[in-house]
């Protein structure tokens, strides 16, 4: 029993720093419950509340080093030029230019694109086998910038970190746990990418996808035409799952554009590039030799 109160009460404290910031754990120093040292303990969570950019860098090239372990950079040279060409152009479009960005095509059959933390971008061959063009492509990478810059994923991995510093809080010795529990917020975080992030990230990221493709010149309705695309598919196809798993349904997702687009976008179509999509993604539709 004490035990458990002992959890709820340092517990507690932490959540009352992450809140209050850390004046309130310079004033808590000194303060023991059991072997713990709260006013320690909390000024080391209340350093999780803010991490900054080279720190971002960091968690995303872990991540990301973790997410290309499963399916391996595809060889064409030129369809990488090519994609990270048009992703780049489309993220000096946002808020966050100076960012290291990186855009990627893995080799996996899989339907999907990810963005980690920092400005890394990778969309599948799979994904690229059912755009039909540059437009569709850059509305795709233009929602996964989107995650980058508003950072849904840093702020999803921060909050894992923050209830697993919690859960361990009351076996933490003042100080002694402080490295490994910091840790846990640089590492990569898996989970996060099979769960995915919480819809209203998502409807964002679509929001502002279509916003930077424009200011980039292309068609803004490139990104509902993906979305389009996708809604062809069937939800147990394997291809699409962990897409649709991680994902709102393409239905609610165009649903939302139509009424965040209305008709401000009518007059704004710009180049579609489909000829210079399909000529840099030929071998991807070129039967296997």
């Amino acid at each position: 029993m004490m035990n458990a109160k002992r959890t709820l009460a340092v517990a507690a404290l932490a959540a009352v720093v992450l809140v209050t910031g850390c004046e309130t754990a310079k004033g808590l120093k000194g303060v023991q419950i059991g072997n713990v040292d709260v006013g320690q303990l909390a000024e080391n969570l209340g350093g999780l509340r803010e991490v900054s950019q080279p720190e971002e860098i960091q968690i995303g090239r872990g991540v990301t080093e973790t997410l290309l372990g499963a399916a391996p950079l595809a060889g064409d040279a030129e369809l990488q030029r090519y994609v990270n060409a048009v992703g780049t152009w489309v993220a000096q479009q946002s808020e966050r230019p100076d960012l290291p960005w990186n855009f990627g095509v893995n080799n996996s059959p899989v339907v999907n694109a990810v963005a980690t933390p920092g400005g890394n971008v990778i969309v599948t061959t799979g994904m690229l086998r059912l755009l039909r063009s540059e437009s569709e492509l850059a509305g795709v990478l233009g929602h996964e910038v989107a995650h980058a810059v508003r950072k849904h994923h840093l702020n999803a991995i921060r909050k894992t970190a923050f209830a697993g510093l919690v859960g361990q809080a009351a076996q933490a010795a003042a100080g002694s746990r402080n490295q490994e529990l910091v840790s846990s917020l640089i590492g990569p975080t898996k989970e996060l990418y099979a769960k995915g992030l919480d819809r209203s990230d998502e409807f964002e990221a679509d929001r502002m996808g279509v916003v930077l493709a424009a200011r980039a010149g292309y068609d803004p309705w490139g990104l509902p035409a993906a979305l389009q695309q996708l809604a062809t598919l069937k939800a147990d196809d394997n291809a699409v799952a962990l897409l649709f798993k991680t994902h709102p349904a393409p239905s609610a997702r165009l649903d939302k554009l139509a009424v965040a687009m209305g008709t401000s976008f009518d007059s704004l179509g710009g180049q579609s590039n489909a000829e210079r999509y399909m000529r840099a993604t030929q071998w991807l539709r070129e039967p296997a030799k």
